[in-house]
């Protein structure tokens, strides 16, 4: 199998996981008495992560996907999604607190990871942000 046929193997394995695990990140918003709507905006925002960056360039594991927050929202959310916006990445950010929460509290990920997870959010919001405002102005030529 050449290697092309087993990156595709590997992404769809992890999509049949990613679905199980949106399924239950589901069911866990709603026990937290989140409205219908906002549980649909996270799942929303989970399901772009896991299944479309994370699998953008290599078969990377939800539960392993906590140390990419940063190349998310720092760099390929704001490059590839049209609807970037500093709400869309502020919600984004807020979903992945909630899904990585949840990944820890079903024992996939340890507190470390959910730790560093929430420190490079609070640190990147703001660099995150200051970037998407360098995209969007036509007059700025160093964007990155």
């Amino acid at each position: 199998m050449n290697d092309y046929a087993q990156y595709e193997k590997d992404c769809e394995a992890i999509r049949t996981t990613n679905q199980q695990l949106l399924t239950e990140f589901s069911a866990w918003l709603k026990t937290a008495g989140l409205a219908a709507g906002t549980i649909k905006n996270h799942c929303s925002n989970i399901a772009f992560y896991v299944n479309e960056f994370l699998l953008y360039e290599e078969a990377i594991e939800a539960k392993d996907g906590f140390t990419e927050v940063d190349a998310f929202l720092g760099y390929w959310f704001i490059k590839k999604a049209m609807w970037s916006s500093q709400a869309s990445i502020k919600s984004n950010a807020a979903s992945l607190k909630k899904f990585y929460t949840f990944l820890y509290e079903k024992g996939l990920i340890d507190k470390q990871a959910l730790a560093d997870l929430k420190e490079d959010i609070k640190d990147g919001m703001p660099l995150w942000l200051a970037t998407l405002a360098r995209y969007e102005d036509p007059d700025e030529e160093d964007v990155w």
